[in-house]
């Protein structure tokens, strides 16, 4: 966002209207890679029918609206909990559990964790 526009919603006290992946996470208080498991776990709907490897932009009152609400950020710590749960347990599973994971770490296991989830690779 140019300094320019940041300053003119400054002044008028509000957000801009649709939010960036990164924006997102800043209010709802977690990474940006998040946002992907939680669009995987159908609790973020970004606007609109974005391309698969587009961007994607988020309205901001609904951000705001769901930020307040105790029972969707427990299902939105629980999606979180889990995936990294299962990704950690294979992460494990693949090298015997003595850190060896024989493998492109990043690379191969965070594919397979995200297919579990049915984040489009």
């Amino acid at each position: 966002m140019k300094e320019e526009q940041y300053r003119l919603l400054q002044l008028a006290g509000q957000l801009p209207a649709r939010l960036t992946a990164e924006q997102t996470a800043s209010l709802l208080n977690c990474q940006v890679h998040d946002v992907v498991i939680l669009m995987a776990s159908r609790l973020l709907k970004p606007l609109g029918n974005p391309p698969r490897t587009g961007v994607k932009f988020f309205a901001a009152v609904e951000i705001l609206e769901l930020s307040r609400d105790r029972v969707w950020l427990a299902r939105m710590s629980n999606a979180l909990y889990k995936y990294w749960q299962v990704r950690n347990a294979r992460k494990h599973q693949v090298g015997g559990g003595n850190g060896e994971t024989g493998g492109n770490e990043e690379g191969e296991y965070s594919a397979k964790s995200k297919q579990s989830f049915g984040i489009e690779l």
